[in-house]
């Protein structure tokens, strides 16, 4: 098995070197992009069960994300749920003969990490404006100013090296036993890969939720959405 912090370019794009993880990504891209083109193209009042699966499958990321956030979770269903659907596909390839999971390389979950940083960092600023996100910053007090921007460091990292070494070792190990012990013996480790991946997948689309939410700050920041309702409102006495 390769190591993955080196890859040998498959071809070139002009100057661009395209390696495996490049081109499996692009795969993946292109075949959520055209599923997506064909399970939205005609939804109808009546589903079919194309349309049923799709509409569970959102009606779930929605409720995972108003779980979590305690907001509206329709400014955020795109990203999260296209990084959990993602991830989960780029985990679950590695049970294809020959071919590795773009999550096994650092660079696609450096770049994943990145994604989530850069909306962590929209989210905030679109929820509490420039000067109150930065304002989050000096939260207790003005002296954890250092330490607040370390940790918005340290936890991307944390994103990168928590995919990348759990999926990488899966990779490795049923790598390893297939090559000690035949093609049937590893069949119980790949249906464990396939639920540790699912896990992965889920596990980095929440950590995203939670950094994105706790970025755009209560319901009730501006740009957010209305805060919820008191109970006693209803009992106001008339004049």
């Amino acid at each position: 098995m390769d190591n993955p912090l080196t890859m040998e370019p498959l071809f070139h794009l002009g100057p661009v070197p395209i390696t495996e993880p490049v081109l499996v990504t692009w795969v993946l891209m292109a075949l959520l992009a055209g599923l997506s083109a064909l399970a939205t193209r005609r939804l109808q009042l009546r589903p079919g069960k194309a349309q049923v699966v799709l509409e569970l499958l959102v009606t779930t990321i929605d409720a995972q994300v108003r779980e979590t956030m305690n907001r509206d979770p329709a400014p955020f269903r795109a990203l999260v749920g296209t990084i959990f659907i993602f991830v989960l596909l780029a985990n679950w390839v590695s049970l294809l003969p020959g071919i590795e999971p773009p999550t096994a390389h650092v660079e696609t979950d450096a770049a994943l990490a990145l994604i989530v940083l850069v909306a962590t960092i929209w989210f905030g600023i679109t929820g509490r404006g420039l000067r109150g996100y930065l304002a989050t910053f000096a939260e207790p007090s003005w002296v954890m100013i250092p330490l607040n921007i370390v940790e918005q460091i340290t936890r991307t990292f944390s994103l990168i090296v928590r995919l990348f070494g759990n999926v990488m070792s899966g990779v490795f190990i049923v790598g390893i036993v297939l090559a000690l012990a035949g093609l049937l013996v590893p069949i119980p480790l790949m249906a464990l890969e396939l639920l540790t991946g699912a896990v992965q997948a889920y596990i980095f689309a929440i950590l995203a939720t939670v950094f994105i939410g706790a970025a755009a700050g209560e319901t009730g920041a501006p740009g957010a959405g209305a805060p919820p309702v008191s109970p006693n409102t209803s009992k106001e006495t008339a004049p």
